[in-house]
């Protein structure tokens, strides 16, 4: 089985999905967005679709589709079903696998089981996506703790937003943690864009050595 990166956040809306996007690109990778709340509009996995020009049998389809953008447990509720975590199972494929998380590691699956439960079971390599913002040392570092506390394997942290040197430099320090790159806005999202973002401010080297 090729490498899976699982890839989280310290919050939801912070960039996960372009993140994912970029990364199944520059690994010409697979990707699978195992729980999607929310269906008006592009969904995450058509976002990745159209951002990375994946075809379709580089998706792995989501387990749960949930009408409604909450929280998987809730959204889950009031569709009438109920989550069950030991039917999320990492996909066999040929290729590594980008795994989309939904929200923060703490999102809540169900009402028993947390997502970061699942990524203890998974033992993959974890990308924690975080702000550049205000408050992300905070949120980063709490992230960073639930996840060794668990032994969850963290690849690093990949910034995005604006620029923080020392922000990123403090986590870095702090958290004991390497620093994968920043992603900063783009004004023109797209594949191309995208992409040159990626490979300018990403160092490939611990994903290229985790798949070795």
């Amino acid at each position: 089985m090729s490498q899976t990166f699982v890839i989280a956040g310290t919050d939801t809306g912070i960039g996960k999905t372009v993140l994912a996007a970029g990364l199944a690109r520059l690994l010409n990778g697979a990707y699978w967005k195992p729980v999607q709340s929310g269906l008006d509009g592009e969904t995450d996995t058509q976002t990745v679709v159209r951002l990375a020009e994946l075809p379709p049998e580089r998706i792995v389809p989501e387990a749960w589709r949930l009408v409604r953008p909450l929280s998987p447990h809730r959204a889950a509720e009031l569709d009438g079903v109920l989550i069950d975590p030991d039917r999320l199972v990492l996909p066999i494929t040929a290729r590594p696998l980008i795994v989309e998380a939904a929200g923060g590691l703490m999102v809540p699956l169900n009402r028993n089981v947390l997502f970061i439960d699942v990524f203890a079971r998974w033992r993959a390599p974890v990308v924690l996506c975080a702000r550049t913002a205000l408050g992300t040392i905070n949120h980063t570092l709490l992230s960073i703790e639930a996840l060794r506390r668990r032994e969850i394997p963290l690849l690093g942290v990949a910034f995005i937003g604006d620029p923080m040197p020392d922000t990123e430099c403090t986590i870095a320090a702090i958290g004991k943690v390497r620093v994968l790159g920043r992603l900063p806005f783009l004004d023109l999202l797209g594949p191309d864009t995208l992409l040159s973002a990626m490979a300018a401010h990403f160092d490939m080297v611990p994903f290229q050595q985790a798949s070795a």
